[in-house]
């Protein structure tokens, strides 16, 4: 029993800030509301999974109109990064990055990738290109 009860709550907080967003064209579009939480006030930042990606994208919000997203693979050596947060850490070996990407502690020694972002009908777009 304990183990059941376990994995709902590790499932209950991934599922929290982590979304699956769908690719139009060149775009991952994510609703402005999946940073709306059940109290009416707004998540840090969500995490978004699509299954054409390899990688993640941590997208940050910093107001209604104001996001970062950044791809979620370490320029080190490509690990997964872990978000702790206003910062990005990789698991490998323990470079940390803010969230706007910018690399805080080696081994790394370039910024994270960005995504331009811009809004429209509700709807954040993160382009790929």
């Amino acid at each position: 029993m304990g183990g059941t009860f376990l994995g709902t709550v590790l499932a209950g907080c991934t599922s929290s800030k982590t979304i699956s967003g769908n690719i139009s064209q060149s775009d991952l579009v994510v609703p402005v509301s999946s940073f709306l939480k059940k109290d009416k006030t707004f998540r840090q930042y969500i995490v978004v999974h699509n299954e054409q990606l390899e990688y993640p994208i941590c997208l940050y919000r910093f107001s209604e109109a104001q996001y970062s997203a950044l791809l979620m693979r370490c320029p080190h050596q490509g690990a997964e990064l872990q978000v702790f947060g206003d910062r990005l850490q990789c698991p490998a070996h323990g470079s940390e990055f803010t969230d706007k990407g910018v690399v805080q502690n080696g081994p790394a020694d370039t910024n994270l990738r960005t995504f331009p972002v811009t809004i429209q009908n509700e709807q954040i777009k993160i382009s790929l290109k």
